[in-house]
């Protein structure tokens, strides 16, 4: 049993209902990583053709990152949004929203609530998404709620500080990595507050946590894993140092990662190398090659979906199915590649 938002009812009534079932014969779910020059923009949509869009990237560039999204949204035959879930509220993730707003319906934003960063950039960035989202459906969602999107299972891990603190079934195993892990230090910024979420597909499992930091990723895998294992992680923080501890990762055992990173932001060498080193791990994707790392530190060009700096905006793409098999495939190249079921 899990408290479940029913968006029908104004998107403000919370009901305890067990899980949606993924019907018998269900199709694929599909996970869109869009280019939004090291912010996030991810859309998912599931197999009933419901969507949710998991942050909007940056405001101006003369609408660069809606436009992007929008046109992800119209090639997965979308005509609105159902629900778009901001992590937080720095410009990378909440910036796009006025811009997005104009150029597609959306259903119900999701959000933790009011912004807690004290910083006049975030405070305008945070008037900004208010003022976009007066007049539509509006829900602040807590750690252990899920979203009403039939066919998968949409389970909220963190958010405003707070995370879940009973394991997900399946999790809950002491971490061993966890012992030689240094204390982190606490963050009073809005990275700390993502909302991060599982979705779940049959035997399919992605993450998603936003920018949430190195204290509250080791309170999610520290003493013992609350989320266990994943098929799919996507790298948080866009692959920066100030997220991504050992313990969380390698408890993870994510057998592909993709990080959301610009060409100079995101996919730090340490970060980088963390993930590459996860047991378990079958594959890396990148939404661009990081220019100011390494050759060492970034994967081959056959898995960066932007290989130059000025580029085209190519996305990556995920496609699951119910019994946990998966693909990715580059924009950029046209390549597909599968991995079965385990």
């Amino acid at each position: 049993m899990r408290r479940l938002l029913n968006a029908s009812l104004c998107g403000i009534l919370s009901l305890v209902i067990p899980c949606f079932a993924v019907p018998a014969g269900a199709g694929s779910l599909q996970i869109y990583f869009i280019d939004v020059e090291g912010g996030q923009a991810t859309l998912i949509v599931s197999p009933t053709g419901q969507s949710l869009l998991i942050d909007t990237g940056w405001p101006g560039y003369e609408g660069r990152d809606a436009d992007r999204i929008v046109a992800a949204a119209h090639q997965a035959g979308l005509k609105q949004l159902d629900y778009v879930l901001i992590t937080h509220y720095h410009r990378d993730h909440v910036g796009g929203v006025p811009q997005l707003a104009d150029g597609i319906k959306i259903g119900t934003f999701v959000d933790h609530g009011p912004n807690q960063e004290d910083s006049d950039v975030t405070r305008a960035d945070y008037a900004a998404y208010e003022k976009a989202i007066a007049g539509h459906a509006h829900v602040v969602v807590k750690p252990g709620w899920g979203l009403p999107i039939k066919g998968i299972n949409v389970q909220v891990l963190s958010g405003a500080g707070d995370h879940i603190t009973i394991p997900l079934p399946g999790a809950g195993l002491a971490n061993s990595y966890c012992s030689t892990e240094p204390a982190a230090k606490p963050d009073d910024t809005e990275n700390a507050r993502s909302v991060g979420v599982l979705i779940t597909f049959g035997q399919f499992r992605f993450l998603d946590l936003g920018d949430l930091t190195k204290k509250k990723e080791l309170e999610l895998a520290c003493p013992n894993n609350l989320i266990g294992t994943v098929d799919l992680f996507l790298v948080t923080h866009h692959g920066g140092d100030l997220s991504n501890p050992k313990p969380l990762v390698w408890a993870l055992h994510p057998r592909v990662a993709i990080f959301d990173n610009g060409p100079r932001k995101g996919a730090s060498p340490a970060a980088w190398q963390i993930v590459h080193d996860s047991p378990g791990l079958e594959d890396l994707w990148q939404l661009h090659y990081a220019a100011e790392s390494d050759k060492e530190h970034n994967i081959d060009a056959e898995h960066i979906a932007n290989a130059k700096e000025n580029c085209e905006g190519k996305f990556l793409k995920a496609t699951a199915d119910t019994d946990g098999s998966f693909a990715v495939t580059n924009s950029r190249t046209g390549a597909t590649k599968t991995y079965a079921r385990k």
